[in-house]
């Protein structure tokens, strides 16, 4: 592994040889996939792992929002997760929704949460074991001790960002950067306008992770952005479409590279792109 700034990521050799942890009913380590549904792990998953679909499970069904404080609770103290669980995410799309979770892990105060680096596609087409079997652990009270608003932005922050100069990083294609599409193809589009926040660098959320999904070294990562000028010493701000692929960035900067002021806007384009009188910019 790179000497990254926190010990956050997990390799599938080392899932794989802490299984039978995974397995056992005790809450010292639990295995969750998250993935946008949960077609891919009712059909195959890692042994013990617990599946949770993003937008049924992680998202208040009301609001578009993250879960409540006592929702979150709920949701964890039913998969026998408690406050000192070692909890290890793996999801699809090289982790887009398990580092958003990872996000909300941190955000409601979890410390003791790491990501499986490669996420679900690197764990299957390595060959390492799976199975159809759903885990059912017993429940236990888990009691929150966030939120901590360090690592989230709102409007306000971004408008903030935009007058003061401040750096954004919009991870989205070049096309939904420009303006010229709303969306990636075949997702819905949630938003009345195209383009990108004033003053945005444009830096793919996939930049950060090399072919087989796992990511890249801390020193690859902070040249990376050291190239848009973004260097650690101030407040930056990343975001996409629905904050996904923006938590994606967020770890990377935030955990792997350490820069303490990153900071992930999850209501992303879905809501700047439609506030009334947001300014926005086209092209690149």
């Amino acid at each position: 592994m790179s000497d990254y700034a926190k010990d956050v990521l997990v390799s599938a050799d080392w899932v794989e040889d802490h299984l039978e942890h995974f397995e056992s009913d005790d809450d010292d380590y639990r295995l969750v996939e998250v993935d946008v549904d949960t077609e891919l792990y009712d059909e195959s998953h890692a042994p013990g792992a617990v599946g949770w679909n993003w937008e049924t499970d992680l998202q208040d069904q009301v609001e578009r929002d993250i879960l409540e404080k006592e929702d979150f609770e709920a949701l964890l103290g039913s998969h026998g997760i408690s406050e000192d669980t070692t909890v290890v995410l793996y999801g699809d799309n090289a982790n887009w929704f398990a580092a958003y979770t990872y996000w909300q892990f941190k955000y409601y105060g979890h410390d003791d949460v790491k990501l499986l680096d490669g996420g679900r596609d690197y764990w299957v087409e390595n060959d390492y074991p799976l199975t159809d079997e759903e885990p059912d652990f017993s429940e236990v009270e888990y009691e929150a001790s966030g939120p901590r608003e360090s690592i989230r932005a709102y409007r306000d922050d971004v408008e903030n960002a935009v007058d003061k100069g401040l750096p954004l990083v919009d991870v989205r294609s070049p096309e939904e950067f420009s303006g010229e599409v709303l969306a990636p193809p075949g997702l819905q589009e949630t938003a009345q306008r195209g383009g990108h926040i004033p003053g945005a660098s444009n830096v793919s959320w996939a930049a950060v992770t090399n072919d087989d999904g796992t990511f890249k070294t801390a020193e690859e990562i902070e040249d990376l952005y050291a190239e848009e000028g973004i260097e650690g010493d101030g407040t930056v701000v990343a975001y996409c479409r629905i904050g996904e692929r923006s938590s994606v960035a967020w770890f990377a900067l935030h955990e792997l590279v350490g820069y303490d002021d990153a900071i992930n806007y999850d209501g992303s384009w879905t809501e700047w792109g439609n506030l009334v009188g947001a300014p926005i910019e086209k092209g690149e």
